[in-house]
């Protein structure tokens, strides 16, 4: 009896090993974090989008980003992951290799730290998909479902693939030491400087800035909003990979931010115009988790009040400048309110991360050589995105073209391009 025990046990002790080899709450955390990022994407930007257009056009922003998260994920799996995350060899600094192309051989007991990999590939798939729906904020109201398309698909792989190398994937920044918790750099800067590039490259929309483009649905906006605010705890508490303290602190200081950046921004207003705005409240939540995301697992509470409270007054002056002053319509504010506070924040964490100010430490390197090599990163990021996306959108103009026709334009993209109707008269 005892040695039938004996061989029973040795049976199932690798079961037992690899149970024991996998954190289960780590890993439940991460998937539902990776739920609550798409929960951002679908339904709660492409809600946030669509309420902010015209009415004429509130399907095709909807339209873009439910296609940007279904194109997206396909190439993921075809190589993108892969290209980010396995070593690339020689090519290692600057891209990673194609062996998890189609994750050959992947099963259940491959794991990345201590969560399954196909967790992670899931999570990292979210971040992939959130990123270039942001752009469609750019060049809403008038670019081709088609060119959208083509556009998302060749920016993933040619913009996003390398940038998320460097910082994510152990890349040439990941080795000078820049910080970039959740993806102030990754997403908000590379999305923020592709979607201005967007809209320099197809041109203002018709009317812009003499006509009022007032959106069309508040009601909508806000519940984007507010689900945005929701999925943002799994963006920046779930990038941790932890279901620990510092997922804790990741959420309290995303949290805190996203108020302080709402209050900031609609004080702002309030004292300029008499009165303060729904509109305003909500774009500076935005504003103040975009510019926490970077700093979020580096900061103490004090910072991301402070970081809040920046990203309100720096984004709203932002967004000012380039729609009056420069006139550049970058129809929902993308780089003044992402690319603008994802490059504040990014500054911010070498200042905001340093133990006398309440952050977690800087681990032996100055604040100013952070600080060198967070505006480096930035810098690097900027130009990247700026130049290869001009590239591809010109490429696409001169094949297929980008914009629909004056009359199209006139008419809206929801009946032109997709033969239906966001509303129905009775």
């Amino acid at each position: 009896m005892r040695k039938k025990i004996i061989i029973l046990s040795m049976l199932l002790l690798p079961t037992w090993v690899s149970a024991q080899e996998i954190n289960q709450a780590n890993t439940a955390w991460v998937l539902t974090s990776t739920a609550l990022v798409l929960f951002m994407t679908l339904p709660g930007l492409s809600l946030f989008y669509a309420g902010l257009v015209r009415s004429k056009n509130v399907l095709s922003v909807m339209m873009q980003c439910f296609a940007i998260t279904c194109l997206v994920s396909i190439f993921w799996l075809a190589g993108v992951y892969s290209l980010i995350f396995t070593d690339g060899g020689a090519w290692q600094p600057f891209l990673g290799g194609a062996a998890k192309a189609f994750l050959p051989g992947l099963g259940l007991q491959n794991l990345t730290g201590d969560i399954p990999e196909i967790v992670y590939f899931m999570f990292q798939l979210t971040f992939a998909i959130i990123t270039p729906a942001l752009i469609v904020g750019g060049f809403a109201e008038r670019m081709k479902f088609s060119a959208v398309l083509w556009f998302s698909a060749a920016w993933l792989l040619i913009v996003y693939t390398p940038v998320c190398h460097w910082i994510w994937g152990n890349g040439w920044l990941a080795a000078l030491g820049v910080k970039d918790f959740a993806g102030g750099i990754v997403i908000h800067v590379n999305a923020g400087v592709a979607a201005l590039v967007s809209a320099l490259v197809l041109g203002a929309r018709r009317g812009f800035p003499t006509t009022a483009m007032a959106p069309h649905n508040m009601t909508m906006v806000v519940t984007g909003a507010g689900m945005l605010w929701f999925g943002w705890f799994g963006f920046n508490g779930g990038s941790a990979l932890k279901a620990d303290a510092s997922a804790g602190m990741a959420i309290a200081v995303t949290h805190l931010a996203a108020a302080a950046g709402s209050l900031t921004w609609m004080a702002i207003e309030w004292r300029r115009y008499g009165k303060p705005s729904v509109l305003g409240i909500v774009t500076g939540m935005v504003a103040g988790l975009g510019t926490i995301t970077p700093a979020s697992g580096f900061v103490g509470p004090i910072g991301g009040l402070i970081i809040g409270m920046l990203a309100g007054a720096v984004c709203y002056f932002a967004t000012q400048y380039v729609k009056r002053v420069l006139k550049i319509d970058d129809s929902l504010d993308v780089f003044p309110v992402h690319g603008v506070g994802g490059a504040l924040g990014s500054l911010l964490t070498a200042v905001f991360a340093a133990d006398s100010l309440g952050g977690l430490g800087l681990n032996g390197v100055s604040m100013s050589t952070q600080l060198g090599v967070q505006a480096l990163a930035v810098l690097v990021t900027a130009a990247w995105s700026g130049l290869f996306s001009y590239l591809i959108l010109k490429l696409i103009d001169k094949t297929i073209g980008l914009r629909v026709t004056a009359d199209q334009e006139v008419e809206g993209l929801d009946i032109v391009l997709h033969e239906e109707t966001g509303y129905h008269s009775l």
